[in-house]
């Protein structure tokens, strides 16, 4: 099985990513994707491979101890998580996650406080030959093609290699650096692991980078202020027998990052990893409670009773953004300034008009749907038209606690799950501030339900701007449909 890595001094270009030292092992067999089940043949020799489909939840828990030229100077701890998403498109099959990062650093062992997400959004797609492609990188997954199962029958006590991509911003400055890595595998034996049949395995490699020797490997887009690092890592891995995903994995590290400056940064100590699937969602409460809020039809709720296979693929709109709140236009200026410029006065006419046209299919499409539900790959979505914020901001006006209140009463019939809240803006030119507003606004939204009950440490609230249309942008019902806040239950 061919695997992916990074090529040698070559890679430029490198993606942004909010990241400290970590082991981000995300794909969790996903390189093996194409294989069958984990199988044991005739001879007891067994092919351990993972086939993934499903959606899951990671999470990467840290504590590793940091020494600065010798000295100790903290506890680093850190929580990495991410709800992936596997959903076939016209690319095939592409997994796409929201990664969230807690950490802090300090003497003792002081929780790391969760609450209310910032989304790091990224996506791929993993090819047949077990190559893995970026769609959306901004630095996750961390770790690509890891771990990696052999293609050959494993008897316990075999032992295979194979090629990883692993990236790294030990001090967080914002600049990640890839460097590939070589790790060695042994099928130590099987156990229990929660009542599930899973395999042990073990895994170690060395950190080595620009370290000499016959083969020298740089990141020239990576950090330049970064020497050389060095270092060992051994782990267990805990692998299920029905499915092949790595359901744990606990790594022991010692490793050093020298840098330009003459600092020297060690890090010792466990990173710990678990991959969880969701609870099945009690959709028969859920349905009830969305038909008596008339949220719902007899055909809806029997659309909701299983989960469609195939994900539609939604193509970002081409029509360029801007402003998307309607605003009043100061008409003081050229109605009482004497003798105003008629072609200035028409053209104003024409902007206030327009923005009036906005303004009533705003509030037509608050009326016409409050809620919206719908049943997509990764849950049940509620879809809210309209809510009525204060023009370019992400404060809500009166007169919405009754939507958020129906939207609270259905999220707490779904226990234990996860809600993903995502804001969407009309289109209209303005990209980096429609980013900005629809992610506050799904803040805002998760905030106002946390005030009603739901924990905050649930909700994942990401911004999508105006690239996520449901309808045309060069009309005023269109903008008025693209104005929406989505919160999907992830099942």
């Amino acid at each position: 099985m061919k695997l992916f890595g990074l090529s040698r001094i070559k890679k430029i270009g490198l993606a942004f990513i909010i990241l400290n030292f970590n082991l981000v092992f995300l794909l969790m067999g996903q390189s093996a994707i194409n294989h069958p089940l984990g199988e044991i043949t005739d001879d007891g020799s067994e092919t351990i491979s993972y086939k993934g489909s499903r959606n899951y939840k990671f999470t990467e828990r840290s504590d590793l101890r940091v020494y600065q030229n010798g000295k100790y100077v903290g506890l680093q701890s850190k929580i990495v998580s991410a709800f992936i998403i596997p959903s076939w498109t016209d690319k095939g099959l592409v997994y796409e996650g929201d990664f969230f990062v807690d950490q802090d650093t300090n003497r003792n062992k002081t929780q790391v406080a969760l609450g209310i997400h910032d989304a790091i959004p990224s996506s791929f797609i993993i090819n047949d030959d077990g190559n893995l492609t970026m769609l959306v990188d901004n630095g996750y997954p961390s770790f690509r093609s890891f771990p990696a199962y052999s293609s050959h029958k494993l008897k316990k006590g075999d032992v295979w290699e194979a090629k990883a991509t692993r990236a790294v911003d030990p001090l967080s400055k914002g600049i990640v650096t890839k460097m590939p890595i070589y790790v060695q595998y042994t099928y130590t034996g099987d156990d229990l692991y929660n009542g599930e049949p899973v395999y042990l395995i073990s895994a170690q490699w060395a950190t080595r980078y620009n370290m000499g020797g016959t083969t020298i490997y740089v990141d020239w887009g990576g950090d330049k202020e970064l020497s050389y690092a060095q270092g060992s890592h051994k782990a267990t891995i805990i692998v299920s027998k029905a499915t092949g995903a790595a359901l744990v994995i606990r790594d022991n590290v010692d490793e050093t990052f020298a840098y330009a400056d003459g600092n020297k940064y060690q890090f010792k100590g466990t990173i710990s990893l678990f991959t969880e699937y969701p609870p099945a969602i009690d959709r028969s409460k859920l349905i009830a409670a969305l038909k008596r809020m008339e949220l719902l039809d007899d055909d809806g709720a029997e659309k909701l009773l299983q989960r469609p296979v195939v994900k539609e693929v939604v193509k970002s709109s081409t029509i360029s953004d801007k402003d998307d709140d309607w605003e009043p236009v100061n008409t003081s200026e050229w109605v009482s300034g004497g003798n105003p410029d008629k072609k200035d006065s028409k053209t104003k006419t024409e902007k206030l008009k327009k923005q009036i046209e906005e303004h009533q299919a705003t509030e037509a499409a608050h009326k016409a749907t409050p809620i919206s539900v719908d049943n997509t790959e990764a849950g049940i979505r509620l879809t809210i038209q309209n809510l009525q914020f204060k023009a370019d901001s992400a404060e809500l006006l009166p007169g919405e606690e009754k939507r958020l209140d129906q939207i609270a009463e259905i999220l707490k019939l779904a226990d234990g799950a996860q809600f993903l809240i995502e804001g969407h803006t009309a289109s209209t030119g303005y990209e980096a501030g429609e980013l900005k507003l629809s992610k506050e606004r799904a803040d805002s939204i998760a905030a106002a339900l946390a005030k009603r009950g739901i924990g905050s440490e649930r909700f994942i609230c990401k911004g999508s701007g105006g690239k996520k249309p449901i309808a045309p942008n060069d009309t005023a019902e269109g903008k008025a449909l693209n104005r929406r806040v989505e919160i999907t239950i992830l099942d």
